[in-house]
């Protein structure tokens, strides 16, 4: 039996996060063999999880030596970091899991739905920190610093987190697009560059009009970020080049965003809280020359 089950989940976190989504991301230029082993650890993780390299390798139809290669090109130290990544993960699907079944009742009092909301809140908010990758937020921080202009896509309450980011990006003086309208986000879609980055924002990762934005900017040799759920078979997926998770603490059929909202909107807040701490002395300089006052300081 690995020894993997022995460890904290705190342990875990340090060693490595975010493999699920690199095994998605990694997917697209996989050989054969290592498509074999990451359908499997996708498709079926808790039996992934306790296999030894060479138990794994048998039920992939690969070899010990064809993981260890995988596992190095996804960024972990090797096999047990790997088996360390996938056990973490399963852990935060299970919490989200039990986060998304604590729901309203019709005989809660408003105090009840207070206190529900509220914690459902914090613990997709808890459970989105674990889920992001250090690494992922620097390298979406460099897609930042050097894209010739930003578009943003997003609809509905993606929308409103769409538009939360690109008041923040005017403040430090990023160009970029965003509209209300789908036929103009997908104008924008259209006439985007190889040295454009688009950002698509979707909970579920499956709504249509923001995955043919991704598509479409795909196509046009554009860099893509997706800010979606922790879920790396959706169709926007795989169409990003990196992916920032949030937790999946709701059902894709609900009756209205909450939860997968405020955690879109952490995710934003992140990116734009590393952005200004790498460019800080700039972006100092920006907020005081685009400072806007009070009518209430008019006159001190």
């Amino acid at each position: 039996m690995i020894k993997v089950f022995h460890i904290t989940i705190k342990e875990v976190q340090m060693e490595v996060k975010g493999v699920s989504l690199r095994l998605g991301e990694y997917r697209k230029v996989a050989t054969g063999a290592e498509k074999n082993v990451i359908d499997f650890a996708l498709k079926h993780p808790d039996e992934a999880i306790g296999k030894s390299i060479h138990e794994l390798a048998a039920a992939t139809y690969t070899s010990a030596s064809s993981i260890v290669r995988l596992c190095k090109k996804l960024g972990c130290g090797g096999y047990k970091q790997f088996q360390q990544g996938l056990v973490y993960e399963q852990a935060i699907s299970r919490k989200t899991r039990k986060t998304v079944l604590d729901g309203i009742t019709t005989e809660d009092g408003t105090e009840d739905i207070i206190r529900k909301v509220t914690q459902k809140n914090v613990a997709s908010l808890e459970a989105t920190e674990q889920l992001l990758n250090k690494d992922s937020v620097d390298a979406c921080v460099k897609l930042l610093e050097h894209s010739r202009v930003i578009d943003l896509f997003g609809i509905g309450a993606s929308l409103l987190v769409a538009r939360d980011f690109q008041l923040k990006l005017l403040r430090v003086d990023k160009p970029c697009n965003l509209s209300g309208d789908w036929h103009t986000q997908l104008l924008y879609a259209k006439n985007m560059r190889p040295s454009d980055l688009a950002v698509a924002i979707s909970y579920s990762g499956l709504t249509k009009e923001v995955v043919t934005c991704a598509k479409i900017a795909k196509e046009n040799g554009a860099t893509v970020i997706a800010i979606t759920r922790n879920s790396p078979g959706t169709d926007l997926v795989r169409y990003a080049d990196r992916t920032l998770s949030v937790a999946a603490t709701e059902l894709i059929t609900r009756s209205g965003a909450m939860s997968s909202r405020i955690s879109q909107l952490n995710v934003v807040d992140v990116l734009y809280a590393s952005y200004v701490s790498a460019h800080y002395k700039q972006c100092m300089n920006i907020f005081e020359k685009n400072r806007i006052s009070k009518e209430s300081e008019k006159g001190r």
